[in-house]
């Protein structure tokens, strides 16, 4: 059992930044690929970025790409996702995801947190 504890969300301006943090309990977290989904009101939760267990490959939806960065620190057991140029429509819950099942754009793996509020405004 994995448990995954999101930080770092907040209300920032078109433009801006956040940093958000992925903390995971369990020694098995560094052989997991991890990821992000995010949910917008109204709107089914969507897949933003994936990153292997040892860093080497990472996945991004179209719509972050060139702004948005995941990583990993495995000494750590924290995932992070840097978000840049934020625009209003990447406002959401964003959801950190992680276990020993790949992550796809429509799978997502086995243990998710609980989700940390990023709000953008125009």
């Amino acid at each position: 059992q994995v448990q995954l504890v999101e930080s770092g969300g907040g209300l920032v301006q078109a433009g801006g930044s956040l940093r958000l943090s992925c903390a995971a309990s369990g020694r098995t977290f560094s052989t997991y690929q991890a990821g992000w989904f995010r949910q917008a009101p109204g709107k089914e939760r969507e897949f933003v970025a994936a990153i292997g267990s040892r860093s080497r490959t990472t996945y991004y939806v179209n719509s972050v790409k060139g702004r948005f960065t995941i990583s990993r620190d495995n000494a750590k057991n924290t995932v992070y996702l840097q978000m840049n140029s934020l625009k209003p429509e990447d406002t959401g819950v964003y959801y950190c995801n992680a276990g020993p099942r790949g992550i796809t754009p429509n799978q997502p793996s086995d243990y998710w947190g609980q989700g940390t509020q990023v709000t953008v405004s125009s």
